[in-house]
């Protein structure tokens, strides 16, 4: 049987809200698909979408290193590439943003020469930007993952709008069952941050919300408030940009000068 590639999908959140016609008509069409997602909901919809969906929530161990359940599922998906069957991998959110088995799912299989695509689809930062009704776009915005903007300490701008991944799993690797953040992870979070910002500054912890009949879960505060706030595993961390920086009147000057021949070169009206 001739192999007929691999096609990895987003649901997004709010069960099957945020699903593109394109992507659900990839999931009811493929032959298998396998699925990862972060409610029972989604989970149940997938299933009367096309009964031959298959979890990949049974690939975690407790106590085990994350990355070895992403091995195991990029293997099972893997092998229905090899096996001919046209295979459809559905994750939560974006299927490329935090999502390890998506991308090394699609980057394997291109590289033993299967046609292999990613569908976008709506991430938790869309939400997070509709749910603070904030515009990236007016300061910037810079994402990290908390663990690694802790370890590998970086000079940033702190004009731009800082969005931190994960802040409740600061420090953990290995796998665990329900929601115990690590509250002494976030202390050192905010530390590191109180040498940037001032103890006064606006911060925001963030849950976005599964299911269409829950809010999402916004709490701001000031970063001294940080340390000692509640939160959960998948909480993510916004960091309000300080002042815009001040216009350059020199290239400011310059722009000006670049339009003002277009203007004079415009037909005059009637």
């Amino acid at each position: 049987m001739t192999a007929r590639g691999l096609t990895v999908v987003g649901t997004g959140y709010a069960v099957a809200g945020h699903v593109t016609p394109q992507t659900r008509y990839c999931i009811e069409s493929a032959d298998r698909c396998f699925f990862l997602v972060s409610d029972p909901a989604t989970a149940a919809w997938l299933k009367t979408v096309n009964p031959r969906t298959e979890s990949l929530a049974d690939c975690y161990r407790a106590g085990e290193p994350g990355l070895e359940a992403v091995e195991r599922m990029v293997a099972r998906i893997l092998d229905s590439v090899r096996a001919g069957h046209d295979t459809c991998a559905a994750f939560y959110g974006h299927p490329t943003i935090y999502v390890a088995p998506g991308l090394e799912s699609v980057r394997r299989a291109r590289l033993e020469g299967f046609s292999a695509r990613v569908l976008p689809a709506i991430s938790f930062e869309d939400c997070l930007i509709a749910d603070l009704g904030i515009d990236p776009a007016t300061s910037g915005r810079l994402m990290y993952e908390a663990n690694d903007f802790l370890i590998r300490p970086r000079t940033f701008d702190t004009r731009a709008a800082l969005v931190l991944l994960q802040v409740g799993a600061i420090g953990l690797t290995d796998f665990t069952l329900g929601d115990q953040p690590n509250r002494a992870g976030l202390r050192v979070l905010a530390e590191v941050l109180s040498r940037h910002y001032a103890p006064d500054h606006g911060v925001a912890l963030y849950k976005i919300s599964q299911l269409p009949i829950f809010d999402p879960q916004i709490d701001w505060m000031s970063l001294a408030e940080l340390a000692d706030a509640e939160l959960s595993v998948e909480s993510t961390l916004f960091v309000s940009p300080l002042p815009r920086r001040p216009v350059d009147p020199d290239i400011l000057a310059r722009l000006q000068q670049l339009a003002e021949p277009a203007a004079a070169d415009a037909p005059a009206g009637r």
